[in-house]
């Protein structure tokens, strides 16, 4: 079984991991999406959005731009990370994931 943390600005995937308005999860099981799942996330402080993600249970990050520190952060807790993905709809970036054709590219944040 797998989780999805989708950061989200306006239904869409938020090019800044850490300034999202809000985070989708998705949560995987046997190739079927379940009821996504709407968080509002903590003020953004560095190191904290991998351990609050973490407690939520998520095992996959699919994000635009995201700190290297945060990915590390978050392979620290089994956390997988992709980057560079392209502005969609969660159910749309997690339903490419699971058919293997999830395009991802440049990490758009380079702090």
């Amino acid at each position: 079984m797998k989780k999805f943390a989708i950061p989200v600005e306006d239904g869409q995937l938020c090019a800044h991991f850490g300034h999202c308005q809000q985070f989708v999860i998705i949560q995987v099981d046997n190739n079927t999406m379940l009821q996504p799942e709407y968080l509002t996330p903590p003020p953004h402080e560095p190191g904290l959005l991998p351990a609050w993600l973490g407690q939520h249970g998520v095992t996959n990050i699919i994000a635009g731009g995201i700190g290297q520190k945060a990915i590390s952060l978050f392979n620290q807790q089994n956390i997988e990370v992709t980057v560079g993905a392209q502005p969609k709809s969660p159910h749309e970036l997690v339903a490419d994931w699971l058919s293997n054709s999830l395009v991802s590219g440049a990490n758009a944040c380079d702090h």
